[in-house]
């Protein structure tokens, strides 16, 4: 049975682990991204709505999905924010560095929003409708820190 790596965000003397699992679309998905780096959405069989990251059940129609997608790689921002305040990451335990971009993508083909970093290098290039791609990071886990960021590609 393959070693599974904890979370473990500590405050002084205590602690919090995180233990969670992202279901089958979730994991297919993360698996995707990590072997091949594709993004993956499953697509409702009664309106055709293409859910990123994937869902099992439309949540429009309420009907099951199985049919899985290939969306992306590039899509728009549609929403984001810049943070300037620093806080710990409950993803790495650590402080986050700041300032550090953070937004909602419309992957080419999905008809939701994926969340995710976005680079703001140049800070004037980050507004609604930019275009981007992800970085992918050299190592990848199957997580979701398997793309970096998304890179603004106008």
């Amino acid at each position: 049975m393959a070693e599974k790596e904890q979370l473990i965000i500590e405050s002084g003397d205590a602690a919090q682990p995180f233990k969670y699992a992202v279901g089958m679309h979730g994991s297919k998905f993360f698996t995707e991204t990590r072997d091949n780096m594709r993004l993956m959405g499953l697509k409702c069989p009664k309106c055709g709505k293409v859910y990123v990251p994937p869902r099992g059940v439309c949540g429009k129609c309420f009907v099951e999905m199985d049919d899985w997608v290939e969306v992306g790689p590039k899509g728009v921002i549609g929403t984001f924010t810049i943070l300037r305040f620093a806080f710990i990451d409950p993803e790495t335990g650590q402080q986050k560095p700041v300032p550090y971009g953070y937004g909602f993508i419309k992957l080419d083909g999905a008809d939701t929003l994926l969340q995710h970093y976005i680079d703001i290098k140049d800070e004037s290039k980050v507004k609604i409708g930019a275009r981007v791609e992800p970085v992918y990071a050299k190592e990848r886990k199957g997580n979701t820190r398997d793309i970096e960021y998304f890179r603004i590609i106008d």
